[in-house]
């Protein structure tokens, strides 16, 4: 997914499972991770899953269950420098098979600033997580940190899901996560790079960045959270 939390939720399976990717590959993760939000496959299969159950979720922080409101259970919230979520965005759009977008990448642009993109506010929800990425239960996580330095988030992963790993399996547990990565940016099936930090670049004119910058400041002035447009 454009924030890369089809990503994350892979990299989060396998750290929680212990597993190997080679597994991971066999089975159908959306069954194992399963999205709260959407009817396939539903709620059942969510009330069956055993504890730890691992769940995806799109929702804004304010629609998320009030079980993680008192903090009960831990979110892991995933965010994308918006330049390139936007250019991800507009591929995917462009690649919808029954309603994709037909418009330029500068409307599609404009639209997203203007939240007029029909999931709400890229601007408020990710400052609405971002208010709670002190609390105790919320892990707070950049897309771009998953490219400099998935060490450190590996490591960050393994102490917020309480797992216990030593050094040897804590390293091959890294590897394992680069190379699914790799996987997952370089799929043939994906505009090649679609997953790397700075492919806004490619197709933002001048004064669309310009632009962009401004909305930029307007929407997020107040907030402290910042972003790597280029690694």
């Amino acid at each position: 997914s454009h924030a890369g939390t089809g990503l994350l939720q892979e990299v989060v399976y396998l750290v929680s499972q212990g597993a190997d990717p080679d597994e991971i590959g066999l089975m159908n993760i959306d069954e194992q991770l399963p999205v709260l939000e959407y009817p396939q496959p539903g709620l059942d299969i969510i009330k069956e899953l055993t504890s730890p159950r691992l769940i995806k979720s799109h929702l804004p922080y304010r629609f998320l269950p009030s079980d993680l409101h008192n903090g009960n259970s831990k979110v892991i919230y995933m965010a994308r420098n918006p330049k390139d979520l936007v250019v991800s965005y507009y591929q995917f759009h462009r690649s919808l098979r029954t309603m994709s977008y037909r418009g330029t990448f500068q409307e599609f642009c404009r639209r997203f600033m203007n939240d007029k993109l029909g999931y709400g506010s890229w601007f408020e929800h990710v400052q609405e997580f971002w208010e709670h990425h002190m609390d105790a239960n919320v892990l707070f996580l950049k897309y771009e940190d998953m490219h400099k330095d998935l060490a450190t988030m590996v490591e960050q992963l393994v102490r917020f899901l309480g797992v216990s790993y030593d050094k040897a399996q804590l390293e091959s547990m890294v590897e394992h996560c680069h190379q699914l990565i790799d996987q997952c940016c370089n799929a043939e099936a994906l505009p090649v790079g679609r997953g790397r930090v700075g492919l806004w670049k490619d197709i933002f004119t001048v004064s669309m960045n310009e632009k962009f910058d401004l909305v930029y400041k307007q929407k997020m002035g107040k907030c402290d959270l910042t972003f790597d447009f280029y690694l």
